[in-house]
């Protein structure tokens, strides 16, 4: 009988994929439980992938016309209250502050001191549409004064029950888009722009292929007209929703009295949008790559391209490869790959050289290099890449591996992204009734164990009732694809025309 293949994470996928989801991030030292519930302390490796993200968004945000601001944490209770689709759709999971005060309590702990009551409660924001409305009100007059493109990178807080790592936390880091536009096409304009922009950045910088869709009228953001959404399939082929770009209408600008004289010196209300994304995109990137050896990393948004290390068995071999890895180390910063200098380390670490590497494909670095005295005598490296079996390595001579190394590099974000397009498109299918629908998605036996759920075509109507319904078969309506065909059919609900197919799965 043969033995199961050792992995560095256990469970494996296969075997409870939401224990395994938890050991990578443990494992690549990504973040960990805070002393507060819900939340978690980012560490360094995972700060720095949120870096990496930012800064490519931030280029993407400014190339597009827009520039960052700063709103306040707090929004007065009243001010929330002005949009009520918008407060209902946020009410449960609003954190408030009463007080502004604390004292010794007669068990000599701290209490609320009931002096510093506020005269009114401040909400932690769950979003800030209603705060930065109400700034907008005062900064826009005239037609002269429109667009406003503003983005801001900030914390939000929407108290969760249920908590996982970088899915779904109590304090999560984001941003978040609020622009105001003198028409409604320069809006809708906008809102699909931005959806642009991240699915650009999914794909392209991340690795994961999406699907960019619409929200069903009963899954929009509360108090938006339309929510459009990037959908990506996780590895255990639930749906992500990974960004959403909202037109607004005029709703907010109603609630919050963003008026303004046109051309024709009329008053006019503006009409506005919001987008947004946030640290889930971390999740995403866990569950979209990482195997049961670690996590797995698209080199664009990795902390570290290349990690070098040095192997010896004396103080006298110990001098001579060190000497070489670093000259090699500055030679490979000096390189560009995708427009930045590569990002290398030299792990000096005295530490089993097992274990080191292991620390590293944990970690998800792209490559490793290994270079002993016998490899320095050669002028050679030994390279392994993380998305190849750890055990798959090659000699290179060093000149060689120097010049090619941002097209391993490319070669490797190109991998990352096919695997994952074949994988969603081998678990996406047209389904064509309720029976059909209920059994794909109906776990199979432990004796036909073949990969059932994914990603359901399915024509079906925009239907508060449905929604309702696919959430007690623990289904949601993900989107209507903006792209591919326009295939006309009935609802397989209500038997209602419908012009194109929308997706259901499960998810996140």
């Amino acid at each position: 009988m043969s033995k199961a293949p050792q992995t560095a994470i256990t469970p494996t996928r296969a075997d409870d994929y939401p224990e395994w989801y938890q050991q990578v991030i443990k494992a690549a030292d990504l973040s960990e439980n805070s002393a507060v519930r819900g939340c978690m302390v980012i560490k360094p490796w995972g700060y720095a992938i949120w870096e990496n993200m930012q800064r490519v968004l931030d280029e993407k945000f400014k190339a597009t016309g827009h520039e960052n601001a700063y709103f306040p944490l707090f929004i007065p209770l009243s001010l929330m209250a002005k949009e009520a689709e918008h407060v209902e759709g946020f009410a449960k999971e609003c954190a408030v502050v009463t007080h502004h005060r604390l004292e010794a309590g007669p068990d000599g702990g701290l209490v609320p001191a009931p002096s510093s009551k506020l005269d009114e409660p401040l909400v932690i924001r769950p979003t800030s549409e209603m705060i930065i409305g109400t700034t907008y009100s005062k900064w826009v007059q005239s037609y002269r004064d429109l667009p406003i493109l503003i983005n801001q990178w900030a914390n939000v807080v929407r108290w969760e029950m249920r908590t996982r790592m970088f899915l779904r936390t109590t304090e999560f880091l984001w941003q978040e888009g609020h622009t105001v536009h003198a028409t409604d096409t320069e809006a809708i304009e906008e809102t699909f722009k931005m959806l642009d922009v991240y699915a650009d950045f999914a794909e392209n910088y991340m690795a994961m292929p999406v699907i960019k869709g619409e929200k069903a009228s009963h899954e929009r953001f509360p108090g938006a007209d339309n929510t459009y959404t990037i959908e990506a399939m996780m590895q255990d082929r639930k749906a992500l929703q990974s960004g959403t770009s909202h037109f607004l209408g005029q709703n907010f600008a109603k609630a919050m009295e963003i008026n303004f004289q046109n051309e024709k010196g009329e008053t006019a209300t503006a009409w506005t949008t919001s987008w947004g994304v946030s640290t889930r995109l971390i999740g995403g990137l866990i569950m979209t790559h990482a195997d049961d050896d670690g996590l797995v990393l698209p080199p664009r948004l990795a902390p570290k391209h290349v990690v070098i290390m040095p192997i010896y068995r004396n103080d006298e071999e110990k001098a001579k490869v060190l000497a070489y890895c670093k000259k090699l180390q500055a030679d490979i910063a000096a390189t560009r790959y995708d427009g930045e200098k590569i990002r290398v380390m030299l792990d000096e670490r005295d530490i089993r050289g097992g274990e080191k590497a292991w620390g590293h494909i944990k970690k998800g670095v792209p490559v490793r290099v290994e270079v002993g005295p016998r490899d320095m005598d050669q002028n050679a490296v030994f390279v392994a890449q993380r998305n190849k079996a750890h055990k798959d390595k090659q000699g290179i001579p060093r000149d060689q591996f120097i010049e090619t190394l941002p097209q391993i590099l490319q070669s490797i974000q190109d991998d990352l992204f096919q695997k994952a397009l074949a994988y969603r498109d081998a678990n996406m299918r047209k389904v064509n009734s309720l029976d059909e629908l209920k059994t794909w998605f109906t776990p199979k036996s432990e004796d036909k164990p073949e990969i059932h759920g994914g990603f359901a075509l399915v024509h079906v109507a925009d239907d508060a009732e449905i929604g309702t319904t696919l959430k007690e078969m623990k289904l949601t309506h993900r989107c209507t694809p903006l792209e591919g065909e326009k295939e006309a059919g009935t609802c397989i609900f209500t038997g209602k025309p419908v012009e194109r197919r929308s997706i259901i799965a499960k998810s996140y």
